[in-house]
Order: structure tokens, then C-alpha cells, then sequence
């Protein structure tokens, strides 16, 4: 299969570029490096450093290579960034994702993997999260991701694109081997800033502890980032099969609080954690699990990795990591 990916030098993308770079596929990682590494891309992968808003030359490399699939990743995605600067979430993500849809239909692309996120759910009504939920989103990163899957509908209706849209609850975790990994600037997620808190290398902040939880601390459902790239290839094997588009949570179908993150990253790192308790952050709910029922029928597709699998290989690489 030929494959192009973008945002491959990214965080999850890389990890996906790992996972199919087995010599069964022709893989090209399209990235402009502004948050991904080009360590993080196999020697034996084509990379192109462009960004997905440079149309000329996306066409000219679509046209040029044949491909099977699209699989996007590339985008901005810290939701407090993007109440701050909204601007380059809607230049980034829903521009540049526009002219990635267009170049890749009028290239008579007819398959594409979209990168989303349960952010396009804002508050949920319902605990577990159906992708059946009327999607509110609450910000302008998971604005953007919504309008990008209204595209997709749309050059679905017009040029007969199919896509799946993978909705993630929060990727975690890194790969086993620990060559690569997550490497925020700065770092937004939990799971890191908790093990970097356990390293000496920042200070810790849990945001809330009066929520109407067990212990107070919001709950967040956590799905391995090697469960989502074996995700994405099911998505692609699903859309070689069936002429149809889907929309598909992915996640671990439980909820840990932030303490108890915090409990099993002391016992992984073999240390007591300092932490201090800040105020709420604007628009964190207080639980988010996934309904993953969906995967699991369509893709066939439910994750192996636990919590400790997560926890533990995210240590392992913030101990050493390689960029």
C-alpha cells in the first residue's frame, strides 16, 4: 500500500509511521516540523518538509506518487493555545486541512484517515460518550476538527472520498523500544507532566479537586498511542473493504482520575510525586470516557495496552529521550 501521512514527525503520526513501516507499504511523511522531529521519521521513509497549506506542492506530490490512502495528522492541538490564539487554529488546521482534502480529491484520492478528537463533544450529556452524541464543541481547537470532518462529508457528497474520522480520547503512552516518543513544548498532557514531575524537571499542577468524582480530580479515558496506529491501519483495511465513511471513537472504554495517575506513576518511578492543587481549568468536564463499541464492530479493534503499559513506556522514554 501506498500511504501518505501527514504530521508524521509529530507525536502520534510517528507512531503510526512505525507501526506500518514493516515493508509491506510505501510510506511518505509529509511535515513541517514546527512541532514534530525529523528523527522521529524511519531513514527509510520519503519525507517532503512542507506544510499541508502549501497546495501547489501537495498537489504536485499527489499526483506524482499514486497513493492509496491519506492519513492526517498534521495540526495544532493544545486547547487552551486555541482559546489564546485562535487564529492559527483556524489558519493550521481548517485552512491548511482544506487544501490537503482538496489537493488529495482532485488527485482521485478515495480514501482518508482523519485525526480527531472527543473534544468535538464539549460537555457530554451522556457517561460513556457514543459517537451517536450531538457534538458541541466548546473551543477552537475542537471547532476546528469539526469543521474538518464537515469537509470531509462534503468531498465525500462531491468527489466520492471516503474517510474515517478516528475521534481520540487522550493518546498516552510511547512506543516500547523507546526510540520515539512525546516531546511537547510546552508539554500539555498529564501523564508526561506527572512523570517529569517525578524526573525533577518540572513542578506539578492538578487542576481541581472538588469535582463531583471520588476523589474530587477529573477523570480522563487513556488509550495507548500503539493501540491507536494499530487503530488507523484497521480504519484504512476497513475502507479498502466497504465504499462507506464513519465516524469512530477511539479510547479505552475507562476512566482514571488524575490521582490515580498519579498513584501508579509513583509506584512505576518508585518515588512520592510533590504536587499542588490549582483551580479548575475553564471548561474541563468533570468525566470523559469513550463508548468504544463502535470500534470494536466496525474495525474489529479494541486496545491491548492498560494504563501501565502507558504509564510505564512514557517513562521510559522521558527518562531518555531522543529529541
Amino acid at each position: 500500500m501506498k500511504i501518505l501521512v501527514t504530521g508524521g514527525a509529530g507525536y502520534i503520526g510517528s507512531h503510526f509511521v512505525k507501526f506500518m513501516n514493516n515493508g509491506d507499504n510505501e510510506i511518505t511523511v509529509i511535515d513541517n516540523l514546527s512541532r514534530g522531529y525529523k528523527q522521529a521519521i524511519p531513514k527509510n521513509v520519503k519525507f517532503f518538509h512542507i506544510g499541508i497549506e502549501e497546495y501547489d506542492k501537495l498537489i504536485s506530490i499527489l499526483q506524482n506518487n499514486n497513493f492509496d490512502v491519506v492519513v492526517h495528522f498534521a495540526a495544532y492541538a493544545y486547547v487552551g493555545e486555541s482559546v489564546e490564539k485562535p487564529d492559527i487554529y483556524y489558519e493550521n488546521n481548517v485552512i491548511g486541512s482544506y487544501k490537503l482534502i482538496k489537493a488529495a480529491a482532485v488527485s482521485g484520492i478515495k480514501k482518508f484517515v482523519f485525526s480527531s478528537t472527543c473534544s468535538v463533544y464539549g460537555n457530554p450529556v451522556n457517561i460513556p460518550i457514543s459517537e451517536e452524541q450531538y457534538p458541541i464543541p466548546i473551543n477552537p481547537y475542537a471547532k476546528s476538527k469539526l469543521i474538518i470532518e464537515s469537509m470531509l462529508k462534503d468531498f465525500e457528497s462531491s468527489h466520492g472520498m471516503n474517510y474515517i474520522s478516528l475521534r481520540y480520547f487522550n493518546a498516552a503512552g510511547c512506543d516500547f523500544e523507546g526510540s520515539i516518543g512525546e516531546s511537547h513544548n510546552p508539554e500539555p498532557h498529564l501523564i508526561p507532566n506527572v512523570l517529569l514531575a517525578s524526573l525533577g524537571k518540572k513542578k506539578l499542577y492538578i487542576y481541581g479537586n472538588d469535582y463531583p468524582t471520588p476523589d474530587g480530580t477529573c477523570i480522563r479515558d487513556y488509550v495507548h498511542v500503539v493501540d491507536l496506529s494499530e487503530a488507523h491501519y484497521k480504519a484504512i483495511k476497513l475502507l479498502n473493504k466497504e465504499n462507506k465513511s464513519y465516524i469512530i471513537n477511539l479510547g479505552s472504554g475507562r476512566g482514571y482520575s488524575n490521582l490515580e495517575i498519579l498513584r501508579v506513576s509513583e509506584e512505576i518511578a518508585k518515588t512520592r510525586i510533590p504536587f499542588t492543587f490549582s483551580e479548575r481549568r475553564k471548561g474541563d468536564p468533570a468525566i470523559l470516557i469513550a463508548d468504544i463499541k463502535k470500534a470494536a464492530e466496525l474495525l474489529n479493534w479494541k486496545p491491548k495496552y492498560n494504563l501501565y503499559d502507558i504509564i510505564t513506556t512514557a517513562y521510559l522514554w522521558l527518562k531518555n529521550p531522543k529529541y
